[in-house]
């Protein structure tokens, strides 16, 4: 008990400017409640902080987190942007495959995020729309580039969409023209 009372002296000792705890010192004495014998174990109690649960929803949880740390990106590339696009994701100096995202699919079956970069015409608005109603339940979409974010140097034409949140909904902008790899990395890291 008393190796407790100093433990807590020294850690309240321990305080760096404002009262902030230096780092890598012990914030709280931690207590540690042990059976002396058969006499004082009471089942589940020495392991308070254990949620207990079932295998069907620690397998549920194992895979969503696993989803959510790998997107599979839906290249919808329509301009100068869709090259830069593609030079981040196959440059190894970016390496998107410490992200999960190396692959571009195909298909938007098989996609959790639409990347739309480049001009959006109203020719190709209708076809980006069913693309984005195919993909998968958790979606997201990323707006790349001027272009696509707000219609860029053409916003006032008759032919240019004045951004893309007309048609799909956009849930990360990467603003740029066109918007250097670094900022297309963290958008896609933004997006799950």
């Amino acid at each position: 008990m008393s190796a407790t009372k100093e433990c807590s002296i020294a850690n309240s000792e321990q305080k760096g400017e404002g009262g902030a705890p230096v780092p890598g010192t012990r914030r709280k004495p931690v207590p540690i409640a042990m059976a002396f014998g058969p006499h004082a174990y009471t089942p589940g109690d020495q392991e308070n902080p254990v949620i207990f649960t079932s295998l069907t929803d620690m397998l549920h949880w194992a895979q969503n987190w696993t989803r959510s740390r790998s997107i599979w990106p839906f290249g919808y590339g329509l301009a100068c942007c869709a090259i830069e696009m593609i030079a981040s994701a196959s440059a190894p100096q970016y390496d998107l495959s410490r992200f999960g995202s190396e692959v571009f699919r195909s298909s938007p079956r098989q996609a959790d995020l639409m990347i739309v970069a480049g001009i959006v015409s109203i020719k190709m608005g209708p076809r980006l729309r069913p693309l984005w109603q195919q993909m998968a339940a958790p979606k997201w979409v990323m707006s790349m580039g001027q272009f696509a974010n707000s219609g860029g140097e053409f916003y006032d034409s008759y032919y240019t969409v004045q951004g893309v949140e007309t048609i799909v909904p956009v849930d990360v902008y990467a603003p740029g023209c066109p918007p250097r790899p670094e900022a297309f990395i963290e958008g896609l890291l933004r997006a799950a």
